[in-house]
């Protein structure tokens, strides 16, 4: 029991994909569920994976290297706060990206 982590990934949709495959490919078990929020309300995907300790690294590598934020330039109408908008423009927002948490597992039974 002891050196078991489930590692909780949140990633934008567009990168969950990609991740969920590369998870497979090196037989890292993932569990996909749909969420939703952030700041433009984008879709998300969480991503539990409960792995020993010592293959914590191998997945916080994989989504570092394939969730990687990026900018993209959106029209301010999309914007949620449009009661805002001075810019007549597209404005650059932050997208992509993911937050990690690892927690230790306690207790976890397979049947």
């Amino acid at each position: 029991m002891d050196g078991y982590r489930l590692v909780l990934i949140i990633a934008a949709d567009v990168d969950a994909e990609r991740l969920l495959r590369l998870l497979g490919e090196r037989s890292i078990p993932a569990t996909k569920l749909s969420s939703s929020g952030g700041f433009l309300r984008r879709g998300n995907t969480t991503i539990l994976s409960g792995v020993e300790e010592e293959r914590v690294e191998e997945v916080l590598e994989l989504v570092r290297r394939e969730c990687r934020a990026r900018t993209e330039l959106m029209p301010i109408q999309a914007l949620p706060f449009p009661d805002l908008a001075i810019p007549t423009g597209p404005v650059e927002v932050r997208v992509g990206g993911a937050v990690v948490f690892v927690l230790p597992v306690e207790h976890f039974e397979k049947t």
